[in-house]
């Protein structure tokens, strides 16, 4: 199954790196891709893992899911430290 998950547009590639490689670790997970460009992350996978998890993954790494109905996702503010690894 598949799970859409509307976020604020990211401006890092670092950090969709370091989403899609957690996300990649939970059990039941087979696969997530990020449209920069549309603002939302679809992740392939089975019922192992809930949608609730995912969102609480996903939201724990800094990326909060926006309400659908919004017709524009906006970018996040910059950060003044920038991507610290």
């Amino acid at each position: 199954m598949y799970s859409t998950f509307y976020v604020s547009k990211s401006q890092c590639m670092t950090c969709d790196n370091k989403a899609l490689k957690t996300i990649g670790s939970l059990q039941g997970v087979f696969g997530a891709e990020i449209d920069r460009i549309e603002g939302r992350i679809v992740v392939n996978h089975t019922d192992e893992v809930t949608r609730e998890a995912i969102a609480e993954t996903l939201d724990s790494l800094g990326w909060k899911e926006i309400l659908q109905e919004k017709t524009e996702v906006g970018y996040d503010e910059p950060s003044i430290w920038g991507c610290a690894l």
